[in-house]
């Protein structure tokens, strides 16, 4: 039994507490001798919420600032939102942990009670370049004959939800896993659309949480308790995939992959110039690197 103080990073959003509560939790259970800190940090993200992610670094905004933070000891461990963590890690650290993905579907939120359909045209509230392109495409049989139109949209979940609710956008797109893990997914006041992931393909490792630290951790047998190998090599699968493409979030890129049966399915999607390409493939979880490959090149 260890009685060490385990110190975890967090972003201090309720969705990013909430995310790494579940963390700490399952690592408490997995040594129950040991406690747990949650050290809350404001990343350059949360802090500038009028621009695009695109216009100033992307994705890594949200994780540099824990990397550094664990690289000077300041905390022992960072809970990631796998879609949000960087192809690049910073030297001596990587993933430690990769518990069990959450329902990876992404989610249209109307208001209960409105018909877009009443509408000239369907605003949708989405920052995502790959919500973008699939809503676009999927809308024409959603609202037959309106038009979509793609809104950028900044802020946590709860603010989203109200400018929602405030009539900015007919419906916006979020993930099922936020949602789910806010306990907010049977909120009466909205309508949700859960889009299968065959059909609407999630980011890469959507609904997966990341451990982030040191490779060489104090905590290895706690972690180890609390890996998933299926959510770990779908991850590794879908992180392998954006890496062969260099694809940041500046790129229209879904990737999907799942295990059912034995076999490993793989889903994508992605659009450069005006060309929309998707792939599905399917093979054995041993030749999950060859399958990210195959992936790459049919992207």
């Amino acid at each position: 039994m260890s009685s060490d103080i385990i110190r975890i990073g967090t972003r201090k959003s309720a969705l990013a507490v909430a995310q790494t509560l579940l963390v700490a939790d399952a690592i408490k259970t997995a040594d129950n001798g040991l406690s747990v800190r949650l050290i809350k940090k404001q990343t350059e993200g949360d802090r500038i919420l009028d621009k695009p992610l695109l216009e100033f670094g992307g994705k890594g905004v949200f994780v540099s600032e824990f990397e550094q933070a664990l690289i000077q000891g300041e905390i022992d461990l960072a809970v990631h939102s796998a879609k949000d963590l960087p192809m690049d890690i910073e030297d001596g650290l990587g993933i430690v942990a990769v518990p069990k993905r959450e329902d990876p579907r992404d989610v249209l939120v109307t208001l209960k009670g409105t018909d877009p359909k009443e509408n000239q045209e369907i605003v949708i509230g989405t920052s995502s370049l790959r919500r973008q392109i699939q809503i676009t495409e999927i809308g024409k049989s959603l609202w037959e004959g309106i038009p979509v139109r793609c809104e950028n949209i900044r802020g946590n979940v709860q603010t989203r939800l109200e400018k929602l609710k405030g009539g900015a956008y007919d419906g916006i797109l979020l993930a099922a896993a936020g949602l789910k893990r806010l306990g907010i997914d049977g909120d009466e006041a909205f309508a949700y659309h859960y889009f299968d992931c065959e059909e609407f393909i999630p980011a890469g490792g959507q609904g997966i949480l990341a451990v982030e630290g040191p490779l060489k951790s104090n905590y290895s047998n706690q972690l180890k308790q609390i890996e998933c190998a299926q959510a770990r090599l779908c991850l590794t699968l879908e992180r392998n995939v954006l890496k062969l493409l260099h694809a940041g979030c500046h790129e229209p890129i879904g990737i999907y992959s799942r295990i059912k049966d034995g076999t490993m399915e793989v889903f994508g999607i992605s659009k450069r110039g005006a060309e929309i390409k998707r792939i599905r493939l399917s093979g054995k979880p041993k030749d999950h690197e060859a399958l990210a490959e195959l992936a790459a090149r049919g992207l």
